[in-house]
This record gives C-alpha cells, structure tokens and sequence, in this order.
C-alpha cells in the first residue's frame, strides 16, 4: 500500500506540474483528493493491515495528501494573480481623458410657467391657497351655483367617484374653502394653483388632466375696473409691456357679469396671423364679477361686499409664451423636449 500512494504521489504532482487554468486545477483537485478521489480510495484498505502496519501507512497517506495540497494551494493563489492583474489591467483608468458630461434636470415648464404666475400675483398682494383634488359635489358645483341637474354641468364632463365624490373640474373649490375658512372677513385675496380632471380625449389642445389657477379678490367696493387692471397688469408681465387685453362678454354660473380674456397675438404683435386667426388677439382666461350666491355660499353679504375672479389654464399661458403647438409636449417625458427650458 506504501508503493500505491508513492506511485499516486508522482503521478498527482506530475499532473499539477502541466496544470493550465483554476477549472482545470480544481478537476485534478477532486480527482486525487475528492471523497470519491484516488487517494480516499487506497486508504479504504487501511481496515485490512495489521495493527503495527497502520500508523505507518497513515503517516505516509497524510504526507501524500499535505504534498499534493500544498501543490494545488500553490498553483492557485498563481492563478489569482493572474486574474486580479488581468482584471486591474481591464478597469485601467485614463485620468487625462475628458469625464463623461452628467445630465442635469431642470424645472419643468408647467411648473417654470406656474411659479411665474404665483410670483406675479404674490408682487399683488395675493396668497397662495390650495384645496383637495378628490372633492365634493358641493364645492365643486353647488356652491359655485350649479345645482343638480343644471345645464352647464354638461360643459365639465366629469370622473365621479360616487354620487357625490369626484375629481375636481376645476380649482374654483377652493375659493369656496377659502371664504369659508375666512368666516364673512375681509379682504379676500388668493390664488388657488392645481390639477383639475375632466373626460375629454387628450389632442393638440385638451387632455383630461391640466392646470388651472384661479383667483379671487373679495372685499367693499370692488369693481369690473379693479378686475381689468389686474388683468392687464398680469399679461404685461408674463409678456411683455407692450400686450394688450380686451374683455368680452360671456357667460360662467359663478360670475355676473362675466367675460372672456383676449390678448394681443405675440406672433403677429396683432396686426393678425394664422396664430390668432388673423383677428389679432388670443384667448387666455375667463373672469367675471363673483355672482351674489357663491358669496352667499362663501358666508359673505353680497349687499356688503363684492368680488371678482378669474381663471387661466397653465397649459395655454404656457403654449403662449413658449409658442408650442401641442399640449401632449408637455407631457411626454422628452428631455430633448424638456431641456429647452433650463435656461429659461
């Protein structure tokens, strides 16, 4: 048995002399040493020797072993070497080269065209105020003077949650929350940012969730004229001071009187265009009187005070001011797109 592990002894460190790679190293690992290995198999016969013979051939088996251990162990920290080089020699960092350019985000345009309008009207003398988007039925219409059932319901095509749930058409709500909460006093002046929600098909010019802000001015002898001049002050500082607005007469159930807001066409600067369908003037908002029930609703007097308000999509004040021609840009996630405002 002496002879059989000398013999298995040459041979296993003649095959590690030739070993090529670690798989390699690891199979002839297994082959000699392994629990199905040649040399477990030569001292299964150890039960068979005499009790004198038994130390001897042990001493010898665990010489054999340590000999062909200390080979593999060996060729493998070789074997890491090489790879460890090898791998530092692949992740080699050229500190001279450029670095590579790290895209950086910007406010988004919507938001850019939002805080713009908040600071304009913050210069005024106007709060920010902000309400629910997930509102009742109460604030969203009744109070604002559409009952049930009332006609101009079908102009706001609305998500109901239940029958009395439902996304906000519009942040006129808050309005109503605002007077509540001031409790009959005055004055009254905010602002009321926000995303409204109504079911329409997305196209160049709608979607069924955009931004609205909406104002409010409540207090004794406030007028049209009052209305007018905020108005016009607010587009000469989104625009420029050379724009002009003229108001024209409309209808909305929570204003009396009310009015459309033309500006003048920055395209053609309103000598008339295709832009603004050579009329010379653009749309941007509607604003009215605050009709005597939606004070009443609010906890005001309307034999005491009155008001006014207006509101204005951020989408459209945005498409004017950037002169983009469709809404669904601003929703496309395009950093192309998107990049062109960070230095606006």
């Amino acid at each position: 048995m002496k002879e059989r592990l000398e013999a298995l002894r040459k041979e296993a460190l003649e095959q590690l002399q030739g070993v090529a790679d670690a798989a390699h190293l690891n199979d002839l690992r297994v082959h000699y040493l392994g629990k199905k290995g040649q040399l477990t198999e030569i001292l299964r016969g150890m039960g068979a020797l005499s009790a004198e013979e038994r130390p001897v051939i042990g001493q010898v088996g665990n010489e054999v072993r340590a000999a062909i251990e200390a080979v593999i162990a060996e060729k493998q920290e070789g074997f890491d070497a090489a790879a460890t080089a090898h791998r530092l020699q692949a992740e080699t960092i050229d500190v001279t080269l450029p670095g590579k350019a790290v895209g950086v985000g910007s406010v988004h345009p919507l938001n850019k065209v939002t805080m713009e309008i908040e600071d304009i009207f913050i210069g005024m003398g106007y709060t920010v105020a902000e309400g629910p988007e997930v509102e009742t039925d109460f604030f969203n219409f009744e109070a604002l003077n559409l009952p049930k059932n009332h006609p101009a319901r079908d102009m706001q095509d609305s998500f109901y949650i239940t029958d009395e749930i439902l996304l906000r058409t519009q942040t006129s709500p808050v309005q109503i929350r605002t007077m509540k909460a001031m409790n009959g006093k005055t004055p009254v002046k905010v602002i009321c940012p926000g995303r409204v929600y109504r079911r329409d098909d997305d196209d160049a010019t709608h979607s069924f969730m955009f931004h609205q802000i909406e104002g409010l001015v409540i207090g004794p002898n406030i007028r049209m004229s009052d209305l007018k001049g905020t108005l016009l002050q607010f587009v000469q500082e989104m625009y420029g001071p050379q724009m002009q607005i003229r108001l024209r007469p409309s209808f909305f159930p929570f204003t009396e009187p009310s009015a459309e807001v033309d500006v003048t066409c920055a395209q053609c600067g309103g000598s008339g265009c295709r832009m603004c369908k050579h009329t010379g003037w653009i749309e941007i908002l509607g604003c009215g009187m605050v009709h005597p029930k939606v004070l009443e609703h609010g906890g005001y007097d309307p034999t005491e005070v009155t008001g006014f308000a207006f509101g204005m999509g951020v989408e459209r004040i945005a498409l004017l001011k950037y002169g983009i021609d469709d809404i669904r840009h601003f929703y496309a996630n395009d950093t192309k797109f998107l990049s062109q405002f960070a230095k606006m």
